[in-house]
């Protein structure tokens, strides 16, 4: 499992608080610059996923850290493994794979990851050159990219998944790394929201989605 430098670790556990604080007093203008045709929910961010979750089957897969991808994976597995032994198709199961913490470079598009040197930050490596990937290896990947390609987050949303991005971590990530594109904090938060995958969503907090999916009725999967 890859996981980002302990420096890198340690400024990030460091500026939690400060992160969260600085989410309680600017949530509301941040989550209005999300995506004007989501539905609205409290503080402006959409709670749209959450009536999706209709599924005979529900389940939850929290990632913490990229993994190599294995949270995608293992919501991949579960349709699979529903549609291959129970006959059920994707329609009657409910999967989200929440990305919170380290995991939330998985929901961002190459350019933020060129730019912001996300493969470097979470110690993801280029099988093509040997170095930190300057593009999201889990996103429409290339041949060699994933062991299990088919759980690339464009085929998993493709087939119904629901996926989150935590906003706590994206506050305190997008600040830590603006330098790297040379913007200003508030710069390169807005550059992330705007750079998150089509279909990925924007909550909260990755904690506060793992709440209201169980509320829903969500079993819960370690993503690793």
């Amino acid at each position: 499992m890859s996981q980002p430098h302990g420096s890198n670790r340690r400024s990030f556990l460091g500026r939690v608080a400060a992160g969260a604080a600085l989410v309680g007093l600017g949530g509301r203008t941040a989550a209005a610059e999300v995506v004007a045709d989501r539905e609205e929910g409290p503080e402006g961010f959409s709670e749209a996923w959450l009536g999706k979750l209709n599924g005979k089957h529900k389940q939850f897969f929290d990632a913490t850290s990229v993994n190599n991808g294995f949270g995608l994976v293992f919501a991949m597995n579960f349709l699979n493994s529903n549609n291959e032994a129970y006959k059920l198709a994707d329609g009657n199961l409910s999967a989200v794979v929440g990305l919170r913490h380290f995991a939330i470079p998985i929901a961002f598009t190459d350019d933020i990851w060129h730019r912001y040197k996300l493969g470097e930050f979470a110690s993801v490596m280029d099988p093509a050159t040997k170095a930190p990937s300057t593009r999201n290896l889990f996103f429409k990947p290339r041949d060699g990219d994933m062991m299990m390609p088919m759980g690339a987050v464009d085929r998993l949303l493709a087939r119904g998944v629901q996926v989150t991005c935590c906003n706590v971590a994206l506050t305190i990530l997008s600040g830590m790394l603006s330098k790297n594109a040379g913007k200003s904090p508030e710069e390169a938060k807005k550059e992330w929201i705007a750079g998150m995958i089509p279909g990925v969503v924007l909550v909260p907090s990755g904690v506060l989605a793992v709440n209201r999916a169980q509320e829903k009725g969500c079993t819960y999967c370690n993503g690793g």
